[in-house]
């Protein structure tokens, strides 16, 4: 009786463990990234952007094909809210996101992110017959990270020269995150689904100046019916701004993170994250 007893815990134990090897060797499996889902918003150009014909282009769209080539894996992009894009990657809906999303560390707080691929800094635009055409430290760059004295003043005159002033902002953008970090005392914040619906607004006087990333707007000011957007203000960085713009992937993908990442290192070192940032930015966007 005592042998049969310790046959069939031996039994037990030989079929447990081979169920917990199975196991292992299924999330192994899984963790060979054949397929990738990328999703992007479709209208931050340029960025991303949707063309008349439906299909998404600009420069985030370029270097995902490059990045996926480079992988060598089979890449589907789709287009999301851009305030929905977190939740619905931690859902399980896609895999990856390249939507000009910068690595904050409140955003890391909930995903992950790949190195670098991108860095411009946020800045504001107004109407070139706008009074506040020429804010204060117009084209100086501000680095948020170091918060000095003199740092500290330019962000205190800032903030009151654009006092009770209606800023519009991308919902759930690094817009929004340096507005509520700096200026939320001094300006009225509009929110806005899209960037380009608060450009229309803009343009309409309903919001005196809007703020988003350099590239977004230098572009933005370049399409036919914007003649009259200009940049105005600092350009900020750093800091609660994060380090730039990176894929945001769910917690615990390591091997996709890696993927992801050493793809974006060997676009830095043969020159293609330079060119296409150029083709698209009109200047080199490296980190």
């Amino acid at each position: 009786m005592k042998i049969s007893l310790i046959t069939k815990s031996l039994l037990a134990s030989a079929m447990l463990l081979g169920a917990v090897s199975a196991s292992v060797t299924a999330q192994a499996e899984e963790k060979k990234w054949t397929k990738v889902t990328i999703a992007t918003e479709g209208a931050y150009r340029p960025y991303n952007f949707t063309k008349p014909d439906g299909t998404l282009d600009g420069y985030e769209i370029e270097l995902s094909k490059y990045l996926c080539d480079h992988m060598k894996v089979e890449c589907t992009l789709v287009a999301t809210p851009f305030d929905s894009m977190i939740p619905a990657l931690n859902a399980g809906k896609f895999d990856a996101i390249m939507a000009g999303l910068t690595a904050t560390a409140k955003r890391e707080e909930t995903i992950d992110f790949s190195v670098s691929y991108g860095l411009t800094p946020q800045t504001f635009a107004t109407l070139k017959d706008s009074p506040y055409a020429k804010l204060p430290h117009t084209g100086e760059t501000l680095f948020l990270a170091n918060e000095d004295e003199a740092t500290k003043k330019a962000i205190g005159e800032f903030s009151t020269s654009i006092e009770g002033r209606t800023v519009g902002v991308q919902t759930a953008s690094l817009g929004l995150t340096l507005l509520n970090t700096y200026f939320k005392d001094s300006a009225d914040i509009r929110e806005y689904k899209t960037t380009e619906q608060h450009d229309l607004d803009l343009k309409s006087g309903r919001v005196d100046l809007v703020v988003a990333s350099l590239a977004y707007l230098a572009d933005a000011a370049k399409k036919p019916g914007n003649e009259d957007i200009v940049l105005t203000g600092p350009y900020f960085k750093g800091g609660v701004l994060g380090r730039g713009v990176a894929v945001g992937l769910r917690k615990n993908e390591p091997e996709l993170q890696k993927k992801f990442s050493e793809a974006i290192e060997a676009a830095k070192a043969d020159g293609t994250i330079k060119k296409l940032s150029e083709k698209w930015f009109g200047f080199d966007v490296t980190p």
